[in-house]
């Protein structure tokens, strides 16, 4: 599975190769050693690309000996399943710096990747993206959301909005990337398509993917769409004529564009150079 994610025209940004929920409670040992032994080769075949670990939860009894296992110079970072509150990040800030420190790794090198998937994550959700400078990105997990909130998940997704609105806005708040959890139905393309361009519209930045056949539709779902760069280059030439002129705003096919406007034209500009290198 791995091998082919790698080998997409388009490839993740990341591989996370996971010691949690996909993983039986009778195998959390031998899967352990598994990561650990390929951590080698999966960050040869990124060719750059990140290796992220996905680990149990603190509260899970298995963290502390995966991340003895898998921090090794090989990985950029790990991601945690199940963060209910800022004191969880304090656990496995812990754990981490006593691996760093056994391994000879830089402190602070390993980065974290939160899994903000209750009801008490979602409460804490501000607390927790602000609680360490490890922490780089968010990740909604929706399955355990609707489990700890004994609801039906649907393919809409409408009983999630209120807690991917507030893991969007406490991330972008905190300055760190919200990433949205995996379409479930992998073979359904189109609705891949549709569950993307809604986390991008609440504000997310990215999303997980549990099939490589997933990774191309996510990438150019995220991205700029040519339409939207058109637009962009449209408003910006016409804000910045406006400008000179004096005023400060204009009419861009009948909606009025000001100063805000015109900055987040310029900052789609730059999230399309970025995808294009």
């Amino acid at each position: 599975m791995i091998d082919k994610a790698c080998a997409l025209a388009l490839k993740p940004d990341a591989i996370i190769p996971d010691l949690e929920d996909s993983v039986p409670d009778t195998e959390k040992e031998s899967a352990r050693y598994l990561v650990r032994d390929s951590l080698t080769a999966i960050q040869a075949s990124m060719k750059g690309g990140l290796v992220i670990p996905r680990v149990n939860s603190p509260q899970s009894g298995w963290m502390e000996n995966d991340i003895e296992s898998v921090v090794t110079a090989n990985i950029h970072g790990i991601s945690v399943g199940k963060i209910g509150c800022a004191k969880d990040i304090s656990l496995v800030e812990d754990a981490l710096s006593e691996v760093e420190n056994k391994k000879g790794l830089p402190l602070g090198s390993v980065k974290i990747i939160p899994w903000i998937e209750t009801a008490s994550g979602i409460m804490n959700a501000f607390q927790i993206c602000q609680s360490s400078p490890r922490i780089k990105a968010v990740a909604f997990g929706l399955d355990d959301y609707t489990n700890d909130m004994e609801i039906p998940r649907s393919i809409d997704g409408a009983e999630t909005e209120y807690a991917k609105n507030t893991i969007a806005i406490a991330a972008r708040a905190s300055g760190v990337l919200a990433l949205d959890s995996p379409w479930v139905k992998f073979n359904d393309i189109e609705g891949l398509q549709r569950d993307c361009l809604r986390a991008k519209q609440l504000g997310f930045k990215g999303k997980f993917s549990i099939h490589p056949s997933n990774v191309e539709m996510i990438n150019l779902s995220f991205a700029p769409s040519p339409a939207e760069v058109e637009h962009a280059e449209k408003v910006i030439k016409m804000f910045e004529e406006a400008m000179k002129s004096g005023r400060g705003s204009v009419s861009v096919d009948g909606v009025m564009v000001d100063r805000p406007v015109y900055r987040r034209a310029l900052k789609l500009l730059e999230l399309h150079s970025a995808y294009k290198q």
